[in-house]
């Protein structure tokens, strides 16, 4: 199952954010596996203001277990998460449906 993940940063969470950041990437690291993409949004000055996450899990409650374990959540800096199921059609410029 492939998931999208929106999360939106706090107010005056970007400190924070970039404190923990070195700890994200490295729990991402550890879950390259589950990755299909993912990267900062910007706000208009260009400054990171949350995340965006394509993941794929075999069931919803893997996604629940990593979300719940992200450093992201665990310091405070997600404060609005929405999930949604996903069928990536386009991967790399190619089609994979």
């Amino acid at each position: 199952m492939q998931f999208v993940i929106r999360a939106i940063d706090g107010v005056g969470k970007l400190a924070k954010r970039m404190e923990v950041r070195p700890r994200h990437f490295e729990g991402m690291d550890r879950l390259k596996d589950h990755l299909v993409c993912a990267g900062g949004l910007l706000d208009g000055a260009g400054n990171l203001k949350g995340s965006v996450l394509v993941m794929e899990f075999e069931t919803r409650q893997e996604l629940d277990d990593y979300l719940s374990h992200e450093v992201y959540v665990v310091e405070g800096v997600w404060e609005q998460i929405t999930v949604d199921q996903m069928n990536v059609a386009y991967l790399d410029k190619k089609r994979v449906v």
